[in-house]
């Protein structure tokens, strides 16, 4: 099919085509008729339309397409096989670079939450996410400890659950420094969930949970492209990132019910749910990211289901025991056209996993609030938690099948407001 052109109109659409439609056709141009008060909300419907309709090859044409406009065209018509292609309408300069940003960025987000598991491995998310952040300044310093290393450096929690798979587990230590002074402070450390599988390990998931399961590195995916479009907007603050990485697989080495876990903060965890290993690697990161004493930690994780439960796919959740971090957060998210929608977190939720043999087991109690236990559990790896620290349970980073709004698969959601939140941070 040749290249179509497509128009902006905050008028009707003429009578043949329908009430209210949201398309008319003419020669070789394609009309999207929108209402101002849910303007990017219908265009990027009707992006999402018109590739479901194999309509492949467009340009962006006439003087109603912003950057906001084009993004939210682009975010519909996307889809994970990347078939679509847009020529886009001339922006000003730094419209056009912001574009451009978002492009490469938060689209290698959605391909590599898209990935097979097969050729994604632990080492080579952590590798990918490196050179990432590297493209987009030469002030960036990282490190990779991976497989038998973990156990040395005692980040057992990466070790513990990785230790089930042929490839081996990675965690991922990097330093965004622009200041170029080793003292400087550290503004705030990143910290991402990287499972590139999850088959549950030994509390297997069914089929029908596990098939979407290459995407459970999509905390990890969310933090590497919120730092990497933060830089290319001109961050000028030291940055540590952390990817806890793994694979969560059923073998003879794989960890199982009753294990305990030493952290090294002095924490032990008995192990009552392989099925929640997201925890257990996040742990040794948020160590690790505590003891650089930031201002700020922010960690993002594919972390639970009840999440999803809570707000389906279409918000991020957000938990934290700091109104005002909460408050910022969901600033930049409607800065950023976003949706973010923050889920409890209180004191009693600290005490909702007991254990006879460890200091805390890694799963709640039965009818407890699982993401409001599952980030309590995270505290306990921070030592100030109720300041300054912030969880996000990524409920709307994937897809299992197409909406009006998306494509199946990885939709980037939350890389831009945390990107914005960076910008702010003091």
């Amino acid at each position: 099919m040749s290249m179509l052109s497509i128009l902006l109109s905050n008028q009707e659409a003429p009578t043949q085509w329908g009430k209210d439609a949201l398309l008319s056709f003419s020669d070789k141009t394609i009309t999207i008729h929108y209402k101002a008060e849910r303007r990017l909300d219908m265009i990027q419907r009707a992006g999402r339309k018109l590739d479901s309709q194999e309509i492949n090859s467009v340009k962006l044409v006439g003087e109603d397409w912003d950057l906001d406009a084009c993004w939210h065209f682009w975010l519909g018509y996307r889809n994970a096989k990347k078939s679509a292609e847009v020529i886009g309408p001339k922006l000003d300069t730094k419209d056009e670079q912001e574009l451009g940003h978002r492009l490469a960025i938060i689209d290698w987000c959605r391909d590599i939450v898209n990935e097979q598991a097969e050729t994604l491995s632990p080492v080579e998310l952590a590798a990918r996410s490196a050179n990432l952040i590297s493209t987009y300044s030469s002030d960036v310093a990282h490190k990779i400890i991976s497989g038998e290393a973990l156990k040395e450096h005692n980040y057992m929690g990466i070790y513990t659950v990785g230790k089930g798979s042929d490839r081996p587990a990675a965690f991922l230590e990097l330093d965004y420094n622009p200041t170029k002074n080793p003292k400087a402070p550290i503004v705030a450390c990143l910290v991402g969930k990287g499972i590139t599988f999850d088959s549950g390990g030994y509390s297997l998931k069914p089929s029908s949970f596990m098939e979407s399961m290459r995407a459970d590195m999509g905390g990890a995916a969310l933090v590497t492209g919120a730092l990497a479009l933060a830089i290319a907007r001109g961050l000028n603050q030291r940055i540590k990132l952390y990817l806890c990485c793994a694979d969560n697989l059923v073998s003879g080495n794989a960890f199982k019910l009753g294990d305990i876990i030493h952290y090294r903060n002095g924490k032990t965890v008995e192990v009552n749910n392989t099925d929640a290993e997201g925890r257990l690697v996040l742990a040794d990161g948020l160590i690790r990211a505590d003891n650089d004493k930031p201002h700020y930690i922010i960690d993002c994780a594919t972390l639970t289901g009840a999440a999803k439960i809570a707000v389906g796919n279409d918000y991020q959740s957000l938990l934290t025991f700091d109104d005002n971090f909460a408050n910022q957060l969901l600033a930049s998210s409607n800065i950023e056209n976003e949706a973010f929608w923050r889920l409890p977190l209180a004191e009693f939720h600290r005490s909702q996993f007991p254990s006879s043999f460890a200091d805390m087991a890694n799963s709640g109690l039965p009818n407890t609030a699982g993401a409001s236990t599952a980030a309590a559990f995270l505290s306990h790896f921070i030592e100030n938690y109720q300041k300054n620290w912030l969880h996000i349970d990524c409920s709307a980073t994937f897809r299992k099948s197409a909406t009006a709004l998306w494509a199946a698969g990885a939709t980037g959601v939350g890389i831009r407001t945390v990107a914005n939140l960076l910008s702010h941070l003091k």
